[in-house]
């Protein structure tokens, strides 16, 4: 249930086996859902585009269209929000090549039918979470609408709550900024470089905007090396075009961590200052260095 808005989520099963979609609504129903049906491509799409479900469960094989597609056309859909979660289901143990395709077409996982009851609750739950808290953030005006990613003020106020959920359990904390390898250069269009993160982002992390093409990630149970290694992957993301291009720039990151936040008097907004501040040393150093992480400026007595 919702509590904002004292609602079950709508979830929307796409399968043409009927013993499946009722398998996964006796899972759901019980426990809050509402279910509704779809037994083709067409159908998933259509019903997703009127009813705008919390969550859609996507069988890779249905009757009329290719499972992997149907999730594609479902994740470029403007009309479809893009923090839908999609998990695609199929009926034998998956090869690490559909697992990789299922996550290129826009899905967050890719389950085994049949699945465990309680295993699949608990994700649900999860995602679900996730998705409302981003559209109530959405609906304040936290979000940008193109993009779906946090502005400025939506990711202050993530900060603030992901620091403060570090603070009570001693964790790290880590912001990691990116951006081209000059300010004013431009890369690729901004709402490709937000779909590759929140690809590839984690359900925790808690993503913005900063400029046209200049992006935060505010990374909660992370530290300094972790932070590097997020760093290299989103920037080897941010960097994909196809053929090397010398219209594509380099990406650069700037980062900031610490290892306990209970114990690290340094409010969380500061990180993403301190990282920003990296960042422009990333783009000023010619030396090869495509990683900094934050300095305290030297003081002369």
């Amino acid at each position: 249930m919702d509590p904002a808005s004292g609602r079950a989520p709508l979830t929307l099963v796409a399968s043409g086996q009927e013993w499946s979609s009722r398998s996964l609504e006796s899972i759901l129903a019980p426990n809050g859902y509402a279910v509704l049906h779809a037994y083709s491509g067409r159908q998933a799409l259509d019903r997703a585009r009127r009813t705008q479900p919390d969550l859609i469960l996507l069988d890779t094989h249905l009757p009329d269209a290719d499972g992997m597609e149907v999730c594609h056309l479902l994740r470029e859909d403007p009309r479809i929000s893009r923090g839908t979660p999609i998990l695609m289901l199929t009926s034998g143990p998956p090869t690490k090549q559909e697992k990789l395709a299922a996550l290129r077409a826009g899905a967050w996982e890719l389950l085994t039918l049949p699945v465990d009851a309680e295993e699949l609750l608990l994700r649900l739950e999860a995602y679900v979470q996730g998705k409302l808290e981003a559209d109530h953030a959405r609906e304040e005006g936290l979000v940008d609408p193109d993009t779906g990613l946090y502005n400025m003020r939506g990711l202050a106020r993530r900060a603030r709550e992901i620091g403060a959920d570090a603070v009570r359990k001693h964790t790290p904390l880590a912001c990691v900024v990116f951006g081209a390898e000059s300010a004013s250069a431009a890369g690729q269009d901004p709402t490709v470089l937000a779909r590759k993160l929140r690809k590839l982002g984690r359900v925790s992390d808690a993503i913005g905007q900063l400029g046209p093409a200049e992006f935060a990630v505010i990374a909660p149970a992370t530290d300094a090396p972790a932070a590097v290694k997020l760093a290299e992957r989103l920037m080897q993301a941010l960097g994909e075009s196809g053929p090397a291009s010398p219209t594509v720039p380099s990406i650069r990151a700037g980062y900031e961590a610490v290892t306990d936040l209970h114990s690290t008097p340094v409010d969380p907004s500061e990180l993403l200052m301190r990282a920003t501040s990296a960042l422009k040393v990333a783009r000023t150093r010619g030396n090869g260095q495509r990683i900094y992480r934050y300095e305290e400026p030297s003081v002369l007595s």
